[in-house]
């Protein structure tokens, strides 16, 4: 059975962090690179690990300050995110992969194909932004976050990364998260750059999603050649949580297969 476990895993030093990052299944496999939200850790994905295709070998990955991975000294930014995961593959020597990202693991999954297309067979994402207006209501909800908030949302995950983080500081990486969220330059979200994403893509959003809205998700459809688009009715942000069975079916479908989307004339 494939799980993460937080206890089989390595760490790679990169500047004054320490990044943590597991590798379960076939080695003989395809890599799948496994990327997590915000505030989450590797583990989120064990709900559908055991049931995504067998063909392939799994690699997580703990952002900074999330799961077993330090902080470091670093501003948190989604370009940070993005080379902390490309030095990583590079360590384990991976020239080609697949990549699934929730949530912010999305938004470094695009930046990661956009800026090395050659290096991606297949893009899978979960509720990700690709950009972010500074004068919209997701930008105030993100902004106006603290560490209080979430711990009163999910308590449980919490007490989790207290217990696993070898330096955990909740209120440091909070702030840190909603800098990253909130960040209007180059070093954020992908905007204009998402056209640079040659690989099979698939978009997967939930009817409820509140982050990311269905007008964005069609843009950026748009804008992605021949990307395909899965809107799952009953689900919300975690579509992957919310309805397995469904999202499942076409993701593995999707990963067997990487394909574009051909309009007919």
């Amino acid at each position: 059975m494939s799980r993460f476990t937080h206890c089989s895993g390595q760490y790679l030093q990169i500047g004054d962090a320490r990044l943590y990052f597991e590798v379960v299944g076939d080695p003989a496999g395809k890599p799948l690179v496994l990327l997590h939200g915000g505030l989450g850790t590797l583990t989120d994905f064990n709900a559908i690990l055991d049931k995504l295709p067998k063909q392939f070998h799994f690699i997580g990955i703990d952002f900074r300050g999330h799961g077993k991975s330090t902080l470091g000294s670093a501003p948190l930014t989604y370009r940070q995110y993005q080379e902390d995961v490309e030095r990583i593959l590079d360590h384990l020597g991976v020239r080609s992969c697949a990549l699934l990202g929730f949530s912010d693991g999305g938004i470094v999954a695009y930046r990661i194909a956009a800026k090395t297309p050659a290096k991606i067979e297949a893009l899978v994402t979960i509720g990700a932004e690709w950009k972010l207006e500074a004068d919209g209501p997701v930008f105030e909800m993100l902004d106006g976050l603290t560490a209080d908030m979430w711990i009163e949302m999910f308590p449980d995950s919490v007490e989790y990364y207290k217990a696993v983080n070898p330096a955990p500081d909740f209120d440091a990486l909070v702030k840190a998260v909603v800098a990253l969220w909130t960040d209007q330059t180059t070093t954020g979200y992908p905007d204009a750059e998402i056209v640079g994403i040659t690989a099979p893509s698939l978009i997967v959003r939930g009817d409820g999603d509140h982050l990311f809205s269905l007008n964005e998700a069609v843009e950026l459809c748009e804008r992605i050649e021949g990307a395909s688009f899965f809107n799952v009715p009953f689900a919300g942000h975690e579509v992957h949580k919310d309805a397995p069975e469904l999202f499942l079916a076409v993701v593995n479908s999707f990963l067997l297969q990487p394909r574009k989307v051909r309009h007919e004339a």
